[in-house]
């Protein structure tokens, strides 16, 4: 099943179990979902690997926001994005622990072969496509920093 139609799928269950926090996720994100299947150019599809860079965008703005609210002083509205964001997670591949983006983080540079910080920008291009879904752009950006300094 197609991540566009489980989501669907899901709003209905969470409907069925009185679920907000849950229901108030899906419905968010099937309104991108379906903002991104109407944008000029879509064709009226959208695939599966453009439905969890949309899911991965949402996760990232829900953590910003939860940030901002803890920043000032506002736990419960943090608390309700939190939330949120730990329904849409489900729908995301597994992320990379830190030892496994290493690891492939320092495959991806002999790869390249790239040996100081000047190459980043070869080693982040191939990392980014590589490990797009099962790390953060910031974490990966970090550990290249790291590891090439």
């Amino acid at each position: 099943m197609a991540l566009f139609e489980q989501i669907s799928e899901d709003i209905k269950n969470a409907m069925k179990a009185h679920d907000k926090v849950a229901l108030d996720a899906l419905r968010n994100v099937k309104k991108v979902f379906l903002e991104a299947k109407t944008a000029p150019g879509a064709n009226d599809t959208l695939t599966d690997a453009d439905a969890i860079k949309i899911i991965q965008k949402l996760v990232k703005q829900g953590k910003d926001a939860a940030e901002i609210f803890i920043g000032q002083s506002r736990q419960d509205l943090a608390e309700g994005e939190l939330a949120q964001v730990r329904v849409m997670e489900k729908y995301l591949p597994k992320q990379l622990s830190a030892e496994e983006l290493e690891t492939r983080l320092r495959a991806i540079i002999a790869e390249v072969g790239a040996t100081s910080p000047k190459e980043m920008g070869k080693v982040m291009g191939v990392a980014s496509k590589a490990l797009a879904g099962l790390a953060e752009g910031r974490a990966i950006s970090a550990k290249v920093k790291e590891l090439l300094a």
